[in-house]
């Protein structure tokens, strides 16, 4: 199977050098080639979708929300079909996929397409004698989404949502891992959407730079990593296009001596083993009290050794593969270079001839400056620290540089406010981690970056405020 753009409504060829190969990363397997875009695909993308936005912009907020509530309908309709091949090119549980992914993202989909009848702004009104102002929320023009491969589809949704409900037009760039949901939906869209409102261009990240210092980009949105946001933030600057930012994280789990043990370890481990713990707001850095730090250890081992892992198709597997031989030598470097007073407790090795494989982990033991406590490893690991008091949690917590999610595990309500209000992460939960609703915002501070995905701040992101003033005259 040979993969191409999608562009102005329509599949075409990369003209770039080469091509990829796309792998089914539960068994190593190639499943696709990839063309690769060049300079003149990206500028054939923009024109599209230029083209595209002059349609679309005028298209009424009425319009726009029954579009994307026909999309929703038929994504939902087809989910089987999504899930299948999502699951084969990243290796995810295909029930966890259709439980955990297909809903979620049909149900952001559908907020969206609300939301876009609902912005807000100041009312009209005199504020200058003798002049009427009045406030307009207007598209930005041609949004450039990145995705990550760690959620494609999912991902791909939270740029194209708030970016079509606002009545912009979209080029979206997927990873070269995982390209193959993305123009799915792009087929998928277009039976919906006017030509050149929703554009796909692969490639790897020299088309992504490309994309981004395109001078008919308005704005880029990109999910990945410091890295990646740092390097996209610097193309863009030239010519002071938005960039909104959804970068990495290192999710700090604080579990007082109050706490449930077993029920904390419970989810902590459901929710940091879910996706190989490829997720940047995973429960993978785990500080915990003087009280219950052996217990806890103990409870976490025994749920990471009980973690069903493996065949992705197999209705009882909770945990696939990490996407790719290099991101399993990455996980596994962590390990390998773990200092002398780390404990791992359970797992740490790769497993399996086929596929990219990794044992559900545990590392007890680990002092703050060290790398797997600093560094976001993205894989199935979960560390745990101990603490002595609330203050030096609350300073371990945010002694790293990213700022994205963080959870506290407590029955004492003063200290879980004293802690939400200290923590320095975009999202605080209470006695749980990792649930997400489209009304709410999710987006982080310090090097997860900046801008906010789902909710009315996510769709306010992709869109202008303008003044009118008009006199009275007389």
């Amino acid at each position: 199977m040979t993969l191409e753009n999608f562009i102005g409504g329509r599949s075409v060829p990369a003209s770039g050098a080469g091509t990829h190969e796309v792998h089914n990363a539960a068994t190593g397997e190639g499943i696709a080639q990839m063309g690769v875009s060049g300079d003149g695909d990206v500028d054939a993308a923009v024109r599209a979708a230029r083209a595209g936005f002059a349609q679309w912009s005028q298209a009424t907020p009425a319009e726009r929300s029954l579009a994307l509530l026909r999309i929703a309908d038929e994504i939902e309709q087809r989910a089987g079909e999504l899930a299948q091949m999502e699951t084969q090119n990243t290796g995810k549980p295909l029930a966890l996929v259709l439980s955990e992914e297909v809903p979620p993202a049909v149900d952001q989909i559908r907020f969206f397409a609300g939301a876009a009848r609902h912005l807000s702004g100041l009312s009209s009104g005199e504020y200058l004698a003798g002049h009427t102002s009045s406030v307009r929320r207007e598209p930005i023009g041609v949004c450039a989404g990145i995705t990550p491969w760690n959620y494609p589809f999912m991902m791909a949704v939270w740029k194209f949502g708030p970016a079509i409900a606002a009545g912009n037009a979209i080029i979206l760039k997927p990873s070269e891992n995982t390209p193959i949901s993305t123009l799915w939906m792009a087929e998928l869209m277009q039976k919906h959407l006017p030509e050149g409102v929703f554009n796909v261009l692969l490639g790897r990240g020299e088309a992504g730079a490309a994309l981004v210092r395109h001078e008919g980009v308005d704005m880029v949105s990109i999910t990945g990593s410091v890295r990646a946001g740092r390097a996209v933030a610097a193309a863009a600057a030239p010519s002071l296009k938005r960039v909104h930012l959804e970068l990495g994280g290192k999710a700090p789990v604080i579990v007082f001596d109050d706490a449930d043990v077993e029920a904390a370890a419970e989810v902590i481990a459901a929710t940091g083993y879910f996706n190989a713990g490829q997720d940047c707001t995973a429960a993978t850095r785990v500080i915990a009290g003087p009280g219950i730090y052996d217990a806890f250890v103990e409870a976490l081992t025994e749920q990471a050794e009980s973690t069903v892992f493996g065949d992705p198709l197999d209705e009882d597997t909770y945990m696939g593969p990490v996407i790719s031989a290099a991101q399993r030598e990455r996980v596994a470097g962590f390990l390998e270079r773990a200092p002398s007073h780390a404990r791992v407790t359970t797992g740490g090795n790769a497993v399996g001839e086929r596929g990219y494989f990794f044992e559900p982990t545990v590392v007890a033991g680990l002092h703050q400056d060290d790398e797997m406590i600093q560094e976001e490893i993205f894989g199935p690991v979960v560390t745990v620290q101990q603490f002595t008091d609330e203050a030096q949690a609350l300073a371990w917590a945010n002694g790293v540089r990213y700022g994205l999610a963080s959870s506290v595990w407590t029955q004492d309500h003063g200290r879980a406010m004293r802690m939400a209000k200290h923590l320095d992460f975009g999202c605080v939960w209470i006695n749980t981690h990792i649930p997400l609703v489209a009304e709410m915002p999710h987006g982080g501070f310090k090097q997860s970056g900046y801008g906010k995905d789902l909710s009315m701040y996510g769709l306010e992101d992709y869109t202008r405020v303008k003044h009118v003033m008009s006199s009275l005259g007389g």
